[in-house]
């Protein structure tokens, strides 16, 4: 039975359950989001480490975008094209099925309109039998990875980062206006 245990809970530690990222209450300033407006992933190692730079490079100023902004903009960079999940899939087929399955990876946040694309496609034919099983992190990690291997510099990220803030804002302008 323990050794049961202690099979079951490295295999809870290793699944990745979305949740909403939540945080001390009673401290927003005006304009703040709501805490459910993000989800917490994960992302393996590499692709965090690219990310990371891009958030340090000189190329992010004005606004300084966090790590929730470059993550989702990668997303919506993939799911642009006609052909995101045949890429993401074929990312996660060839090249993060070669890694080693315990790869650390590292918590995360991203924006929920594009956590509800990896959602959509976590949840679709192509992720169910007889197909392999793809967990969210590993979808997330595919993105991050395709968006590097079209521009290393992460200029294409950091112009989608800036597309993704005007539509956050233009969206939470449109309940105001239907007033």
């Amino acid at each position: 039975m323990r050794a049961f245990m202690e099979r079951q809970d490295t295999r809870t530690h290793a699944m990745l359950i979305a949740m909403p990222n939540t945080g001390p209450t009673g401290h927003a300033c005006e304009g703040a989001t709501d805490s459910s407006d993000v989800v917490e992933t994960r992302l393996w190692l590499e692709e965090h480490n690219w990310l990371y730079a891009l958030l340090r490079s000189e190329s992010n100023v004005a606004p300084t975008f966090r790590i929730p902004d470059l993550l989702s903009a990668c997303v919506a960079l993939v799911f642009n094209s006609d052909d995101a999940a045949e890429r993401i899939f074929g990312f996660l087929g060839t090249a993060l099925v070669m890694r080693s399955p315990t790869t650390p990876r590292r918590r995360e946040s991203l924006w929920r309109p594009q956590f509800e694309l990896l959602h959509d496609l976590q949840c679709s034919p192509a992720n169910r039998h007889p197909n392999p099983k793809f967990q969210l992190d590993q979808l997330t990690t595919a993105c991050v990875a395709l968006c590097q291997q079209e521009d290393a510099s992460g200029a294409a990220v950091l112009v989608q980062a800036r597309r993704n803030m005007v539509e956050r804002h233009l969206t939470q302008l449109a309940p105001r206006h239907r007033r």
